[in-house]
């Protein structure tokens, strides 16, 4: 179900994001900042779309964008909305998020990819663009995020934040992708090599530090995370990242625990779309399609101890209100 593309030597390579307008607060763009005008469609196993759930709870955004959620397995038609009334989304009135790409360009025959933010007026996809719409929530959309929201992108630690951005994507984010798809053993021990080489280095700078970029949560906290929580579930396994389990790398897994532990990244998890996803479509890893049954997920909930560290989760603001129970169990129930 999955296509992927490879160089020569056997080595995964990523598709460049198609669409990559901009909404913006300032008119740069043809696309406005508008509250309720935009629906943000993701899927919750993507790692890449979990940025944008992530970033929206932690801003308080809930009520300015809406989110609309994918069923997990996506097929030839792309990502489907079986998950809702009538197997269409209840806001955009579409099958699939494919039709969005439609409106935007009749005729497309690229990917189709989640984060996807869609124009409900008009059902055209705005942008699937996931590096640049996170900053641009963090950034372009300060007049409708929560009073108390942190600032997740702080302009006087932006360019340590685009630094270590860069080489947590190409070296973790996208490393594990690069070991799952690797087309021979040498591509795979290359991406391999790399990664952990990196979540060592990763754990020696968070061994005296709470987060990675100054003493607060940022974009850069947001970007490790959705990789690491995925870590055991998904590509431990699945994808044969398998030097270590995040359990077994103390620092990481204490890391990655405090940010699960705190409102707005945990309550966006959902343990069992990540597992029917990934061990379900890629049929080329998997052919039978078993979903494992593990891991066990009760050690989340364990103290990390990290906060002997220091640091201010929020900075100056203030924590997300709890997500209300019937949202949580709904669309972001943890099930193992």
């Amino acid at each position: 179900m999955t296509s992927i593309t490879t160089t020569e030597d056997g080595e995964f390579v990523r598709s460049s994001s198609h669409f990559d307008d901009r909404i913006t607060a300032d008119g740069s763009s043809p696309w406005p900042v508008e509250a309720g005008r935009y629906r943000l469609v993701v899927n919750l196993a993507c790692p890449w779309a979990s940025r944008a759930l992530v970033t929206r709870r932690l801003l308080g955004l809930e009520s300015a964008i809406s989110v609309g959620v994918t069923d997990p397995i996506q097929d030839e038609k792309s990502w489907g909305f079986t998950l809702d009334s009538g197997d269409r989304d209840p806001v955009l009135g579409i099958r699939y998020l494919y039709e969005a790409y439609q409106a935007a360009e009749p005729g497309y025959t690229g990917g189709v990819s989640v984060p996807a933010v869609v124009d409900i007026p008009s059902g055209k996809l705005v942008t699937n663009d996931y590096p640049q719409i996170t900053l641009d929530l963090a950034t372009q959309w300060k007049d409708h995020q929560r009073p108390g929201a942190p600032d997740l992108y702080p302009e006087h630690l932006r360019e340590e934040i685009d630094e270590v951005n860069e080489t947590v994507f190409h070296d973790v984010n996208n490393a594990v992708y690069e070991a799952g798809f690797a087309q021979n053993q040498a591509a795979y021990a290359k991406a391999y090599g790399k990664l952990f080489t990196r979540l060592d280095q990763l754990s020696e700078r968070l061994e005296t530090r709470r987060y990675l970029v100054g003493d607060t949560i940022t974009e850069a906290d947001i970007r490790l995370f959705t990789t690491l929580v995925r870590f055991d579930a998904a590509y431990h396994g699945h994808f044969k990242c398998n030097r270590n389990k995040l359990t077994e790398m103390p620092v990481l897994w204490a890391y990655t625990r405090d940010l699960f532990q705190t409102p707005g990244f945990g309550d966006t998890v959902d343990f069992g779309h990540i597992k029917e996803h990934y061990h379900r479509v890629h049929t080329e890893i998997n052919p039978l399609g078993i979903v494992p049954e593990g891991p066990d997920l009760t050690g989340w909930s364990t103290p990390h101890g990290r906060e002997a560290l220091g640091g201010r989760p929020f900075g100056e603001g203030t924590s997300p209100a709890p997500m209300p129970e019937a949202v949580g169990r709904a669309y972001l129930a943890l099930r193992s």
